[in-house]
Formats: C-alpha cells, sequence, structure tokens
C-alpha cells in the first residue's frame, strides 16, 4: 500500500511539472479574462451562453476584488517572513463563481513573498491533471496545488472553497439534496461580505 501512495504520488508530482510549462501568471491569466469577456466567450472548449455570461460577470469581481482586497498585518507579515519556495498551481475556468473570489486574494498572498509563484491553467483542458486532484470525487474547481520547489514534492492542496463555505455547502446538501440557485445566490452574498478574509485564514494556515 505504501508503494502504491509512493508512486501515486510520483505521478500527480510529474503531471504538475510538466503541465506548469502551460500554465499562465495571474496578468496573462486576468488579460485572457477580459479579452473573453469582451468577446462573448469563455474558457471552455465548448461555449454555452451561461458560461459566456459568468465569464462577463467574474471578470468584473475579479477587477473589483484586485483593488478592494486587504490584507490582516498578521497574514501579510507570515506570507512577507516565508523563506521557503513554493509554486501554485491553480486548476480553474473563466466561468466559476468560486475562483473569481478566490484567485485575487491567492495572488495577492503570493505578491508578498519573493518564495512564492502562481500559476494558473484551465480545467477542461487539462483534465489528466484534474483527475489526480478530485474533491470528494469531484473535479471542483478552484483547486491549488502547492509545490515545494527544493523538496521537489507536493505539500498541501487546497479547494475548492474556503473552509467555512465548505461546512455550508455539505450541511445545505445533506439536508436538501443538492444546491439551489437561492443558496449559490447566498454563497455570493457571503464571499462579498467575508472580503476574502476566510481564503486568506485558511492559506495562512496551510503555508
Amino acid at each position: 500500500m505504501e508503494k502504491l501512495m509512493e508512486l501515486t504520488d510520483q505521478k500527480k508530482l510529474s503531471l504538475v511539472k510538466e503541465k506548469l510549462g502551460e500554465a499562465m501568471d495571474y496578468n496573462t491569466y486576468s488579460e485572457e479574462l477580459t479579452r473573453l469577456a469582451s468577446e462573448g466567450l469563455s474558457s471552455s472548449p465548448e461555449q454555452t451562453e451561461a458560461n459566456t455570461q459568468f465569464t462577463k460577470l467574474n471578470n468584473a469581481r475579479m477587477n473589483r476584488w484586485d483593488k478592494k482586497l486587504i490584507i490582516p498585518d498578521e497574514v501579510a507579515d507570515k506570507f512577507r517572513n516565508f523563506t521557503g519556495k513554493q509554486t501554485w498551481l491553480v486548476i480553474t475556468e473563466s466561468w466559476c463563481g468560486d475562483a473569481a473570489h478566490a484567485i485575487p486574494v491567492l495572488n495577492k498572498l503570493a505578491e508578498l513573498s519573493e518564495g512564492i509563484d502562481l500559476k494558473l491553467i484551465y480545467r477542461d483542458t487539462h483534465p489528466d491533471l484534474m483527475d489526480e486532484f478530485l474533491t470528494n470525487g469531484t473535479r471542483s474547481i478552484p483547486k491549488l496545488v502547492a509545490l515545494d520547489v527544493n523538496s521537489d514534492e507536493i505539500v498541501w492542496e487546497w479547494g475548492s472553497r474556503p473552509s467555512e463555505v465548505t461546512k455550508m455547502v455539505e450541511n445545505f446538501k445533506a439536508e436538501h439534496g443538492k444546491l439551489t440557485p437561492e443558496f449559490k445566490q447566498d454563497l455570493q452574498v457571503w464571499y462579498n461580505k467575508d472580503k476574502g478574509q476566510g481564503i486568506m485564514s485558511d492559506i495562512a494556515r496551510l503555508l
């Protein structure tokens, strides 16, 4: 069993390192979203009206968070004082509402440390990567995979939602079976009120 786990971990590591060559930095990703939104497109291979509309909405959300996010001093200090070297690979899509709230936060945190390099890659054009990092058996995004450059290993994962939201979703599904449009709207309200603090806390603990 231990040997099998080692082989699985090695497969994941090799795939992450391979995909980093095709991944984007945050500025490129942000510019790509702006272009897709302006052209009425999304990042998915199969274009749908819903995904193009969500892409437009998410582009506006990301621009807003880029300007308004405030990182508490204690969190900022932890990232400024980080002496390791990590590459963060985030699996995402332009239409994903959770990603629009999370990725600007991840970028702000990464910018605080010289030792953290943030990269982004699309889920639907890299299903082989996504399938190695499922959440409860699903292709949930955004998914952050942290690669320690010095030890050459995957040291932690995060996603697809802040821990508090994950509990909210699990409780709602347990009671109602599935997420309703009304509940999804409530999640957006939560993100707006939380202002990225839940994500910052999660990532600071993992670092």
